[in-house]
Protein backbone atom coordinates (compact mmCIF):
# COMPACT_ATOMS: atom_id res chain seq x y z
CA UNK A 1 0.00 0.00 0.00
CA UNK A 2 1.18 3.45 -0.65
CA UNK A 3 0.02 6.81 0.58
CA UNK A 4 -0.49 10.35 -0.67
CA UNK A 5 -1.24 13.46 0.22
CA UNK A 6 -3.15 15.23 -1.97
CA UNK A 7 -5.30 18.58 -2.49
CA UNK A 8 -8.99 16.33 -2.20
CA UNK A 9 -7.15 14.65 0.79
CA UNK A 10 -5.20 11.21 1.77
CA UNK A 11 -5.14 9.17 -1.32
CA UNK A 12 -4.26 5.36 -0.58
CA UNK A 13 -3.51 3.16 -3.02
CA UNK A 14 -4.35 -0.19 -2.24
CA UNK A 15 -5.14 -3.53 -4.48
CA UNK A 16 -4.76 -1.65 -7.56
CA UNK A 17 -7.53 1.22 -6.65
CA UNK A 18 -6.65 4.55 -5.61
CA UNK A 19 -9.48 5.34 -2.65
CA UNK A 20 -9.86 8.66 -1.67
CA UNK A 21 -10.37 8.50 2.19
CA UNK A 22 -12.67 10.59 4.81
CA UNK A 23 -9.56 10.71 7.80
CA UNK A 24 -7.58 13.94 8.11
CA UNK A 25 -4.27 13.43 7.58
CA UNK A 26 -3.10 13.24 10.84
CA UNK A 27 -5.65 11.07 12.63
CA UNK A 28 -3.87 8.23 10.09
CA UNK A 29 -1.06 8.45 12.62
CA UNK A 30 -2.92 8.57 15.90
CA UNK A 31 -4.46 5.33 15.02
CA UNK A 32 -3.68 2.88 17.54
CA UNK A 33 -1.96 0.30 14.25
CA UNK A 34 -2.45 2.51 10.97
CA UNK A 35 -1.44 0.26 8.98
CA UNK A 36 -4.25 -2.34 10.52
CA UNK A 37 -6.40 0.43 9.66
CA UNK A 38 -5.39 1.10 6.04
CA UNK A 39 -5.72 -2.49 5.35
CA UNK A 40 -9.67 -2.36 6.18
CA UNK A 41 -10.45 1.13 5.89
CA UNK A 42 -12.80 1.93 2.03
CA UNK A 43 -12.99 4.96 0.31
CA UNK A 44 -14.74 6.63 -2.81
CA UNK A 45 -12.23 5.75 -5.93
CA UNK A 46 -10.54 8.22 -7.57
CA UNK A 47 -7.97 9.65 -10.16
CA UNK A 48 -4.73 9.53 -7.33
CA UNK A 49 -4.17 13.68 -8.14
CA UNK A 50 -0.86 15.61 -7.68
CA UNK A 51 0.80 14.32 -4.53
CA UNK A 52 1.53 17.05 -1.96
CA UNK A 53 4.65 17.12 0.58
CA UNK A 54 2.97 14.17 3.22
CA UNK A 55 3.06 16.63 5.93
CA UNK A 56 0.52 18.39 8.18
CA UNK A 57 1.06 18.55 12.01
CA UNK A 58 4.31 16.10 12.00
CA UNK A 59 7.57 17.31 13.18
CA UNK A 60 10.76 16.46 11.15
CA UNK A 61 13.62 15.02 13.02
CA UNK A 62 17.15 13.38 11.12
CA UNK A 63 19.35 10.63 12.20
CA UNK A 64 23.55 12.04 11.60
CA UNK A 65 26.09 9.70 10.87
CA UNK A 66 24.75 6.77 10.34
CA UNK A 67 26.32 5.92 7.19
CA UNK A 68 30.37 5.27 7.22
CA UNK A 69 30.68 7.55 4.05
CA UNK A 70 28.97 10.21 6.20
CA UNK A 71 31.01 10.05 9.04
CA UNK A 72 33.66 10.48 6.70
CA UNK A 73 32.06 13.79 5.23
CA UNK A 74 31.84 15.13 8.48
CA UNK A 75 35.21 14.73 9.53
CA UNK A 76 36.73 16.35 6.22
CA UNK A 77 34.34 19.03 6.49
CA UNK A 78 35.56 19.90 9.92
CA UNK A 79 39.32 19.22 10.14
CA UNK A 80 40.03 22.77 10.09
CA UNK A 81 38.06 23.72 12.71
CA UNK A 82 39.30 20.98 15.25
CA UNK A 83 36.22 18.78 15.60
CA UNK A 84 36.74 15.89 13.52
CA UNK A 85 36.95 13.58 16.45
CA UNK A 86 33.21 14.48 17.67
CA UNK A 87 32.07 12.55 14.46
CA UNK A 88 34.09 9.79 14.85
CA UNK A 89 33.34 9.26 18.24
CA UNK A 90 29.32 9.83 17.69
CA UNK A 91 29.53 7.16 14.60
CA UNK A 92 30.77 4.20 17.53
CA UNK A 93 28.53 5.76 20.48
CA UNK A 94 25.94 3.69 21.90
CA UNK A 95 23.14 7.29 21.61
CA UNK A 96 22.78 8.05 18.02
CA UNK A 97 22.91 11.67 16.94
CA UNK A 98 19.47 12.78 16.82
CA UNK A 99 18.61 16.41 15.66
CA UNK A 100 15.05 18.57 14.79
CA UNK A 101 14.79 19.35 11.02
CA UNK A 102 11.82 20.42 10.39
CA UNK A 103 7.95 21.54 10.64
CA UNK A 104 5.48 20.99 7.82
CA UNK A 105 5.64 25.12 6.38
CA UNK A 106 9.58 24.43 6.23
CA UNK A 107 9.06 21.21 3.88
CA UNK A 108 8.34 20.88 0.00
CA UNK A 109 6.75 17.98 -2.04
CA UNK A 110 7.77 16.90 -5.34
CA UNK A 111 8.26 18.69 -7.98
CA UNK A 112 8.57 22.25 -5.25
CA UNK A 113 12.14 24.03 -5.37
CA UNK A 114 14.13 23.26 -2.48
CA UNK A 115 16.33 26.19 -1.10
CA UNK A 116 20.35 26.71 -0.25
CA UNK A 117 21.06 29.41 2.61
CA UNK A 118 22.15 33.02 1.24
CA UNK A 119 25.05 33.05 3.51
CA UNK A 120 26.94 29.65 2.77
CA UNK A 121 28.66 28.60 -0.37
CA UNK A 122 28.81 24.64 0.03
CA UNK A 123 25.26 23.16 -0.30
CA UNK A 124 24.31 19.77 -0.97
CA UNK A 125 21.43 17.58 -0.91
CA UNK A 126 21.48 14.75 1.52
CA UNK A 127 18.79 11.27 0.23
CA UNK A 128 17.43 9.96 3.47
CA UNK A 129 14.98 7.01 3.75
CA UNK A 130 12.23 8.76 6.11
CA UNK A 131 10.41 6.95 8.88
CA UNK A 132 6.35 7.53 9.41
CA UNK A 133 5.96 6.96 12.69
CA UNK A 134 2.66 7.33 14.31
CA UNK A 135 1.65 8.90 17.63
CA UNK A 136 2.28 6.05 19.91
CA UNK A 137 5.72 5.52 18.16
CA UNK A 138 4.60 2.58 16.49
CA UNK A 139 7.16 2.30 12.66
CA UNK A 140 4.22 2.04 9.89
CA UNK A 141 5.63 3.32 6.93
CA UNK A 142 8.65 4.94 5.01
CA UNK A 143 9.06 7.94 2.32
CA UNK A 144 11.85 9.78 0.55
CA UNK A 145 13.26 12.69 2.61
CA UNK A 146 16.26 15.31 0.83
CA UNK A 147 17.74 16.62 3.75
CA UNK A 148 19.63 19.74 2.59
CA UNK A 149 22.57 20.67 4.40
CA UNK A 150 25.17 23.60 4.06
CA UNK A 151 28.58 21.93 4.43
CA UNK A 152 30.56 24.92 5.07
CA UNK A 153 28.30 25.97 8.42
CA UNK A 154 28.33 22.68 9.97
CA UNK A 155 32.31 22.19 9.22
CA UNK A 156 33.15 25.37 10.71
CA UNK A 157 31.93 24.90 14.03
CA UNK A 158 29.24 21.46 15.69
CA UNK A 159 27.12 24.17 17.27
CA UNK A 160 26.28 25.61 13.75
CA UNK A 161 24.39 22.53 12.82
CA UNK A 162 20.55 23.92 13.34
CA UNK A 163 21.84 26.73 11.00
CA UNK A 164 23.32 24.19 8.47
CA UNK A 165 20.54 21.95 8.79
CA UNK A 166 17.09 24.45 9.67
CA UNK A 167 16.02 27.64 7.21
CA UNK A 168 12.76 27.30 4.96
CA UNK A 169 12.90 25.07 2.09
CA UNK A 170 15.34 22.99 3.74
CA UNK A 171 13.65 19.69 3.35
CA UNK A 172 11.75 18.04 0.79
CA UNK A 173 9.57 14.66 1.65
CA UNK A 174 7.49 12.43 -0.84
CA UNK A 175 6.02 11.82 -3.26
CA UNK A 176 3.97 9.11 -1.04
CA UNK A 177 4.70 6.82 2.41
CA UNK A 178 5.06 3.04 1.57
CA UNK A 179 2.70 1.40 4.71
CA UNK A 180 3.36 -1.59 5.53
CA UNK A 181 4.48 -3.32 8.95
CA UNK A 182 7.28 -5.44 7.49
CA UNK A 183 10.80 -4.36 7.56
CA UNK A 184 12.71 -2.97 4.24
CA UNK A 185 14.72 -5.77 2.73
CA UNK A 186 18.76 -4.59 3.31
CA UNK A 187 19.04 -4.85 -0.44
CA UNK A 188 16.48 -1.36 -0.98
CA UNK A 189 19.28 0.69 -2.99
CA UNK A 190 18.72 4.60 -2.83
CA UNK A 191 20.16 6.39 -5.42
CA UNK A 192 20.23 10.28 -6.39
CA UNK A 193 21.37 12.27 -9.29
CA UNK A 194 21.70 16.10 -9.98
CA UNK A 195 21.59 17.87 -13.19
CA UNK A 196 22.50 20.89 -14.28
CA UNK A 197 21.78 22.21 -17.69
CA UNK A 198 20.22 18.45 -18.27
CA UNK A 199 23.22 17.00 -17.52
CA UNK A 200 24.11 15.07 -14.67
CA UNK A 201 27.03 16.55 -12.34
CA UNK A 202 26.51 13.95 -9.47
CA UNK A 203 25.13 10.78 -8.94
CA UNK A 204 25.58 7.88 -6.64
CA UNK A 205 23.88 4.86 -4.92
CA UNK A 206 23.60 3.00 -1.39
CA UNK A 207 21.37 0.48 0.02
CA UNK A 208 19.59 0.42 3.44
CA UNK A 209 21.95 -2.40 4.52
CA UNK A 210 24.72 0.14 5.49
CA UNK A 211 22.83 2.12 7.76
CA UNK A 212 24.57 1.51 11.16
CA UNK A 213 21.53 1.59 13.28
CA UNK A 214 18.58 -0.41 13.51
CA UNK A 215 15.10 1.61 13.33
CA UNK A 216 13.83 0.28 15.95
CA UNK A 217 17.02 1.62 17.95
CA UNK A 218 16.43 4.88 16.02
CA UNK A 219 12.70 5.68 16.95
CA UNK A 220 13.23 4.00 20.72
CA UNK A 221 16.22 6.90 21.25
CA UNK A 222 13.53 9.52 19.70
CA UNK A 223 10.51 8.74 21.57
CA UNK A 224 12.17 7.99 24.97
CA UNK A 225 11.23 11.52 25.96
CA UNK A 226 9.68 13.01 22.93
CA UNK A 227 5.72 13.01 22.20
CA UNK A 228 4.76 14.20 19.04
CA UNK A 229 1.03 14.70 19.00
CA UNK A 230 0.27 14.04 15.74
CA UNK A 231 3.10 12.23 14.58
CA UNK A 232 6.98 12.49 13.54
CA UNK A 233 8.85 11.62 10.55
CA UNK A 234 12.82 10.49 11.16
CA UNK A 235 15.46 10.89 8.24
CA UNK A 236 18.03 8.12 8.66
CA UNK A 237 21.32 9.78 6.98
CA UNK A 238 22.56 9.76 4.11
CA UNK A 239 24.92 7.28 2.90
CA UNK A 240 25.59 9.37 -0.52
CA UNK A 241 27.74 12.15 -0.68
CA UNK A 242 28.79 14.37 -3.62
CA UNK A 243 32.16 14.90 -3.86
CA UNK A 244 34.10 18.23 -1.48
CA UNK A 245 34.00 19.79 -4.81
CA UNK A 246 30.94 19.92 -5.53
CA UNK A 247 28.12 22.96 -4.34
CA UNK A 248 24.45 23.00 -5.75
CA UNK A 249 23.25 26.07 -7.95
CA UNK A 250 20.28 27.60 -8.61
CA UNK A 251 18.52 25.89 -11.28
CA UNK A 252 20.07 21.78 -10.37
CA UNK A 253 17.50 19.63 -10.79
CA UNK A 254 17.93 16.68 -7.62
CA UNK A 255 16.30 13.08 -8.16
CA UNK A 256 16.19 10.69 -5.22
CA UNK A 257 14.93 7.08 -5.99
CA UNK A 258 14.60 4.63 -3.01
CA UNK A 259 13.66 0.77 -4.45
CA UNK A 260 9.60 0.23 -3.61
CA UNK A 261 8.79 3.57 -2.73
CA UNK A 262 9.52 5.98 -5.91
CA UNK A 263 11.64 8.91 -6.75
CA UNK A 264 11.36 12.86 -5.33
CA UNK A 265 12.55 15.11 -7.98
CA UNK A 266 13.15 19.14 -6.41
CA UNK A 267 14.82 22.26 -8.34
CA UNK A 268 16.72 24.38 -6.55
CA UNK A 269 15.30 27.56 -6.06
Amino acid sequence: MKLRRTAEGPVLHRDGRHLLLDDEWDDIFRRHDPVDHLRAVDGRAVDPGDPLSPIVGQEVWAAGVTYFVSRDARMEESEASGAADVYDRVYDATRPELFFKATGHRVVGPDQPVRVRGDSAWNIPEPELTLAISVEGRLFGYTIGNDMCSRDIEGENPLYIPQAKIYDGSAAMGPEILITDEPLAGDTGIAMDVRRDGAVVVEGQTEVSRIKRSFDELVDYLTRELTFPAGVFLMTGAGIVPPPEFTLQSGDVISITIDGIGTLTNRVA
